[in-house]
């Protein structure tokens, strides 16, 4: 669209229509300048929020003069998943944690930080980008830690200080709550854990995700993992009923734990025992022999072994690349692996080498082949369509905003009764108008929008949308829409598509 509609647009148009324009689209830099100094906070904000505009535009709103629009810049973008924000500027992101207000650095500001940013966080010259730093505790070295609960800054040090008592184990017993919580989770599943701690969620758990919390926790001692790990046989089921005196922690040593969404939990330890996986492996609960069949201390002959059955109803879904890249080696092993789980694994991997991208997307296993079309950067064409016409679970849409997404001969799908499928004939440029103009009166609203704004739909139908309540908004994106009809479009708020009688 010309500029000069643009811009009659920004200065005219309702805020309904600025907030459109501004928030949902790239601009050109004469637009842009002018939205930058658009006399409306709210029309300002908006373009805050605009994901697909660079971030170097919208980092131009940072010493905006309402607090609205710096709040808004703040908050960060909305995008749907499992897409992600591109970061703002680094220079951008510190002046924001240097003179911003906290209560403007909260929702989704995170996001906006970029990786590079991250990484050096704890060592920034800036006080209160160390203190963000400190968030990354989990990750830092002891030299690090150290150094952070050495700070000269006050408030670094005591952010330090308040991570670092979460691996005292006598901190985190004296601090627990005695009531289910979101504390008493956060501290049964991530925190240091003492012998009072364990033997009382053992004896006497406050909850019945108690057990379970614990299961997952890094700092569960090895006696624990094995009480946890073993499934309790009915004859000692019976021996123990028969002695009503024996105190719930005896009673726990002689049994395992009876909950198998306890056992499945420990059966994915990596510090599990050979004796551990042995009994994991045999037992009884279909879902505990699954989550120990991927144990990594096994041999693939071990796996053969495990009577385990591959979920199917999984979501195949994007999976954010690690902070810290995946083995190589471990990511080869997995791929060549006969257990379709560890195939899985490492068809997500974003930097999978060329030769098992191609070994994977051949794979035998539905699994394997949508999360490689997920998530590697180069999945060839074929594998995304296929894909897109085999998995009908979360995030199907996303295989289309693949790179590699095909265009050509989707045209062949205009009939085809899944609506989603049907939906890519309006991808191709080169379906016939009679298949677009069909598809603009399918029975499934997205067909009918996406048909709505494709090019070769023929003028009259486009003339006749353009009148439609359900698809004006759609006709009018419709890049095929002429001149004058835009102008009159602008012209008259909308409400008149056609020239005058």
């Amino acid at each position: 669209m010309p500029e000069s509609i643009l811009l009659q647009l920004l200065a005219d148009a309702p805020l309904a229509v600025r907030m459109v324009l501004c928030r949902d689209r790239i601009l050109p830099d004469a637009v842009v300048d002018a939205v930058i100094e658009h006399p409306d906070a709210c029309t300002r904000s908006f373009f805050a929020r605009n994901p697909y505009v660079d971030p170097a535009q919208r980092v131009r709103l940072l010493d905006d003069p309402d607090w609205f629009v710096r709040a808004h810049l703040a908050d960060g973008l909305r995008v749907a998943a499992p897409a992600s924000p591109r970061p703002l500027p680094d220079e951008a992101v510190v002046q924001m944690i240097s003179t911003y207000d906290d209560e403007f650095l909260g929702g989704f500001f995170y996001q906006q930080i970029s990786p590079g940013l991250c990484r050096s966080m704890p060592t920034h010259p800036v006080a209160k980008v160390r203190r963000w730093g400190v968030g990354r505790w989990a990750l830092l070295s002891a030299e690090r830690r150290a150094a952070l609960l050495r700070d000269p800054d006050d408030a670094v040090r005591e952010t330090a200080q308040r991570h670092a008592r979460r691996q005292d184990p006598a901190w985190v017993e004296s601090a627990l709550p005695d009531r289910p919580c979101h504390a008493r989770a956060d501290m049964l599943l991530h925190h240091a854990l003492s012998t009072g701690v364990v033997h009382s969620v053992l004896s006497s758990p406050a909850g019945e995700e108690d057990k379970a919390m614990i299961a997952v926790n890094p700092t569960l001692p090895p006696d624990a993992v094995v009480l946890l790990a073993a499934d309790p046989i009915p004859e000692i089921r019976s021996l123990i009923a028969q002695h009503a005196n024996l105190r719930p922690a005896e009673r726990h040593a002689l049994v395992g734990d009876p909950d198998p969404d306890v056992r499945t939990k420990v059966a994915y330890r990596a510090d599990l025992g050979p004796a551990e996986r042995r009994a994991l492996a045999t037992d009884p609960d279909p879902n505990v022999r699954l989550a120990v069949s991927v144990h990594p201390a096994l041999s693939e002959e071990e796996r053969a072994q495990i009577d385990y059955q591959v979920p199917m109803d999984h979501p195949f879904v994007f999976h954010p690349a690690p902070e810290v890249p995946r083995d190589p080696g471990t990511i080869r092993r997995n791929a060549l692996s006969n257990h379709p789980l560890l195939r899985r694994q490492a068809a997500r991997d974003h930097l999978l080498p060329p030769d098992l991208v191609v070994r994977l997307a051949a794979d035998d296993d539905l699994g394997v082949r949508v999360l490689l079309a997920q998530n590697h950067p180069d999945a060839p064409a074929p594998l995304l369509l296929r894909s897109f016409l085999e998995y009908t679970g979360p995030e199907r849409s996303h295989l289309t905003t693949r790179p590699n997404f095909p265009t050509d001969g989707l045209a062949a799908f205009a009939d085809h009764e899944d609506s989603e499928v049907r939906a890519l004939a309006a991808r191709d440029p080169e379906t016939e108008p009679e298949a677009i103009e069909r598809l603009s009166q399918d029975p499934d609203p997205n067909v009918r929008s996406a048909a709505t704004r494709h090019p070769n739909l023929p003028q009259s139908r486009l003339a006749v949308l353009l009148d439609d309540e359900e698809l004006a908004h759609a006709a009018a994106a419709n890049p095929a829409l002429d001149m004058d009809t835009i102008r009159r479009l602008v012209a008259t708020d909308g409400q008149q598509a056609r020239p005058s009688a």
